[in-house]
């Protein structure tokens, strides 16, 4: 048929996410199996993970995962890091070869700590490592720092996200949060960079669907000190969550609830039959407008404390939740979750942007107490 080839699959992408709130680190193989299930929502342009806890000898650094096109990319970015940065470590990070996946950038990581003066820039610490992050992918030709959390890592690359976790080896990686993404890029090219998640700091998104007020997002992101450089609607999810949650310190529904808010219609019939929420709902939309995500869309929110599952105001992208005694679980398909977990306490639908939320019973800072367990 003429034009087939050119046809857009709007639906795509898969999305998997498993957390213990018990803190109990899990091999990331089981992450690899339930995103091998949901294969058939990739094209094979794009697959990527994030993991929490995988760094345990390196917990007070920020882990730094860099792609690098060349040495010189290297070279200039480890002039900048050097002047911003104690550097603990670098290296290499490890892969193995993969026939799946095609020849890529110089992937390494370095375990970093800011410069004993960063106070003299008058940033808090958290500020000073995303303007260094923004600095280098703005600034330095051929290099892109593409996880900077601590205790935690993005890995990603184009191929299916089975092939990319083996690639990787992230079954010798043990972690107590695992999400998954399998990418089916609509109005982005595939690329390295480009695959999810997208990070900052310890936030890592996973989306599918697309983000139409992109362009709205992203103005309101850069006026306050955020900068876009990939060219993709998923990395102001990213942004959007470090501003509401770590800088203006909203709790996690109110920060969903800016996201995905109600309809006006919905917030003036709540007023109608006296339902006080509407006052606070109404203030959500006025403070935030600019930072509400519209068109269709199911995200699933990595972060140090816990795990998030969002979709859109009308649900027009799938997303699934199941829970089984410390585990809680969310992707695009129940078959996913059953592959790691075939007998649930409790498997639900959420609603239209009803937030699904996972939490480390004894939060990071808390000296939690990790068992280590490998998911069956």
């Amino acid at each position: 048929m003429k034009g087939q080839k050119n046809r857009r699959n709007i639906s795509g992408c898969g999305l998997a996410g498993m957390m213990s709130e018990d803190g109990r680190l899990m091999s990331g193989e089981a992450i690899i199996r339930a995103m091998t299930i949901l294969h058939d929502r990739s094209n094979g342009l794009g697959g990527g993970f994030a993991a929490y806890g995988i760094y345990p000898h390196k917990k007070d650094f920020y882990a730094l995962h860099i792609m690098y096109d060349n040495i010189r990319a290297k070279e200039d970015t480890d002039i900048l890091l050097d002047e911003r940065f104690d550097v603990d470590s670098e290296e290499v990070i490890p892969t193995r070869k993969s026939a799946a996946i095609s020849r890529g950038p110089l992937l390494w990581r370095y375990f970093v700590k800011p410069k004993a003066d960063f106070e003299d820039c008058g940033l808090c610490e958290e500020d000073y490592v995303i303007e260094a992050v923004m600095a280098v992918n703005s600034l330095v030709p051929g290099a892109f720092i593409f996880s900077s959390g601590k205790n935690m890592g993005a890995f990603k690359a184009v191929g299916y996200p089975e092939d990319v976790g083996r690639f990787y080896r992230l079954d010798e990686y043990e972690g107590y949060t695992w999400i998954g993404h399998g990418r089916f890029p609509t109005n982005t090219p595939g690329w390295w960079g480009g695959a999810h998640p997208f990070t900052i700091l310890d936030w890592a998104i996973v989306h599918n669907g697309e983000i139409s007020s992109y362009g709205i997002n992203r103005r309101y992101l850069e006026m306050l000190g955020y900068k876009c450089t990939m060219l993709t609607d998923t990395e102001v999810v990213a942004y959007l969550m470090d501003l509401m949650l770590r800088r203006h310190k909203l709790p996690l529904e109110v920060a969903c609830k800016a996201l995905a808010a109600p309809f006006w219609s919905d917030i003036d019939r709540m007023k109608a039959r006296g339902d006080k929420r509407a006052d606070v709902f109404e203030a959500i939309r006025i403070v935030y407008g600019s930072g509400l995500l519209n068109g269709p869309f199911a995200i699933i929110v990595g972060h140090a404390n816990g795990m998030v599952g969002l979709s859109d105001r009308v649900k027009l992208r799938p997303l699934t939740a199941a829970r089984k005694d410390d585990m809680l679980y969310i992707a695009s398909e129940e078959a996913a979750i059953r592959e790691v977990s075939p007998k649930l306490d409790v498997v639900w639908n959420p609603k239209a942007g009803e937030p699904v939320v996972g939490k480390l019973k004894v939060p990071i800072g808390k000296t939690p107490t990790h068992v280590k367990e490998t998911v069956a």
